[in-house]
């Protein structure tokens, strides 16, 4: 049939006539008409599902609520510590601080806090130090977001989800993340600096921001450029355009971030001084830190790294014959970080562990793989390191947290005794100091600086304090005017001491568990002797 051309002309003349007026559409008020509209809405928050980055930074809160114990003395005195000296003009400074061996940029940020805190009229000790380690775990599960976003770029969201479980429950990083250590930073800097780097399949790279985050925790920790060796040497032999690699990118940045630190240590020492080569000098060309401990060649391979992937070790293991050929340069790292720290004689767990979450690439890998042994595994893992991570957190060594948190109730509750003292008669740095009692109260430790002159036979006070404790504290307080009215000791120095303890009628009125697992001048609990008025009875 043919159409008469009346009505096609027609048709075609109304929709000129139209085409001068604007059409109005009847919005549509079902339901089936607006559901694509509210799915194709996604509410993100860097970068991913808002819900998800809720429950990443909740559950850090609760890690670090749930974290209540000691670990290494620097989560406080190259900190903490630091800080409170910043801002209240009290306290004490180790050490490394009078020799420049640490920088201020990392306790300037927890200065900053506690400045706030102060202006404020907050400045209430549990704030002093539940804050800064909040803050501490906002940024690592900041980093923990970005591990999770990089590998759905590299790979699928199924991989990165079981990379991403990995890295939650590791019970490791459980127990560092939200502690204020410059390791923790370190490993902060190192997640988000491998976002943006160049791996193959990444669509975040971006050459300034992760060379400005690695100069940043070279800056924080000059070890920290150790894992980055690898990274930076296959970055720039990949780069076409090497020469412009260096000078417009990593030149800059470099001169950037060191004038940054120079000027903030500048402020603060009152003189020029590079911190970064006066650490790397001490720790690595000296190899000073063998005062506080060495440790043989292999004791990363045999103890140190399985400690610190804990049962996630077979899966890394299996991960490792799994992954794609591009992760050769995630696992090259983790190798050559653990061969340059096992030349140093002076070992820590907390060394290697910036280069834990690399590993965690490789457990989720071998999750992703395994089909008739998942539940089991994911069971295993799971309950495995949510028990050591608790146990570590709630249990081992909180007795020196504990006994600090007593001082400062005797200070604020008997504010009048303005000539009360404390000494803690302990191994040097085992408890915090100034910065979780926030009170003028007068305090003393055993100190153990190392000697920096060449003597052969230099002992620090702490030593010679335990190789004769009696005899040393006779010496010390001949005079019982200058004898301190708390004496903080560990249980295994006690019947040591008892001679001493009842002729100056110092009474014990405090225990605090420590741990379940003495060792040598470190005991199971804690004691405080309070020196009484003559006349009284001691009581045991």
């Amino acid at each position: 049939m043919e159409r008469e051309p009346g009505d096609g002309s027609l048709f075609f003349r109304g929709l000129q006539s139209r085409g001068h007026k604007q059409v109005k559409l009847r919005q549509r008020k079902s339901a089936l008409y607006l559901r694509p509209q509210r799915g194709g809405r996604r509410r993100d928050l860097l970068g991913e599902n808002i819900y998800l980055v809720l429950f990443t930074v909740a559950l850090r809160i609760c890690n670090c609520f749930l974290v209540q114990t000691s670990f290494v003395p620097d989560e406080y005195w190259q900190s903490l510590e630091v800080a409170h000296h910043m801002v209240f003009n009290y306290g004490y400074l180790t050490w490394e601080w009078t020799e420049r061996l640490r920088g201020y940029t990392y306790p300037l940020i927890f200065a900053s806090i506690y400045k706030i805190l102060h202006l404020l009229g907050k400045d209430s000790v549990q704030l002093l130090i539940w804050i800064p380690r909040l803050a501490q775990a906002l940024l690592s599960a900041i980093a923990d977001l970005r591990l999770y976003s990089l590998m759905k770029q590299l790979e699928n969201q199924q991989v990165a989800r079981w990379v991403f479980f990995c890295q939650l429950c590791s019970w490791f990083t459980w127990y560092c993340c939200t502690r204020t250590l410059t390791n923790t930073m370190e490993t902060v800097l190192t997640i988000i600096a491998l976002f943006y780097y160049p791996l193959e399949g990444s669509k975040s790279m971006d050459s300034v921001k992760y060379s400005s985050l690695v100069a940043l925790a070279f800056i924080i920790r000059p070890t920290a450029v150790i894992p980055w060796i690898p990274l930076l040497f296959r970055h720039f032999w990949q780069e076409q355009r090497k020469l412009d690699l260096i000078l417009h990118r990593f030149l800059p940045v470099g001169i950037v971030t060191l004038s940054w630190s120079v000027i903030i240590d500048r402020i603060f020492f009152g003189q020029w001084t590079l911190v970064q080569y006066n650490f790397l000098k001490f720790n690595v060309l000296q190899n000073l830190g063998t005062f506080y401990g060495s440790h043989p060649w292999h004791w990363y391979f045999s103890q140190g790294f399985p400690v610190v992937l804990g049962t996630h070790l077979p899966f890394f293991i299996h991960g490792c014959f799994l992954a794609p050929k591009r992760y050769q340069i995630l696992l090259v790292t983790v190798l050559w970080t653990l061969l340059v720290y096992s030349m140093l004689s002076h070992k820590e767990f907390r060394f290697i562990y910036p280069v834990l979450p690399f590993c965690m690439v490789f457990c989720g890998y071998s999750l992703n793989h395994l089909k008739t042994w998942k539940k089991p595994a994911l069971s295993f893992l799971f309950l495995s390191n949510t028990l050591l991570a608790l146990y570590t957190g709630l249990v081992h060594q909180r007795g020196t947290l504990d006994v600090m948190t007593h001082i400062q109730e005797l200070c604020y509750n008997n504010p009048n005794n303005s000539a009360a003292s404390v000494f803690v008669m302990m191994p040097c740095h085992s408890t915090p100091f100034y910065s979780h009692v926030h009170y003028p109260l007068p305090m003393r430790f055993l100190q153990c600086p190392p000697d920096l002159t060449g003597k052969s036979q230099y002992l620090d006070e702490a030593d010679t304090f335990y190789q004769n404790p009696l005899s040393w504290l006779h010496k010390e307080f001949h005079n019982n005017s200058t004898l301190p009215t708390y004496l903080l000791i560990f249980n295994v120095l006690e019947e040591e001491i008892s001679a001493f303890l009842i002729s100056r009628n110092y009474e014990r009125t405090a225990v605090f568990f420590h741990t379940h697992l003495p060792e040598g001048r470190t005991g199971s609990h804690i004691y405080i002797y309070e020196r009484k008025l003559k006349g009284k009875l001691y009581k045991r």
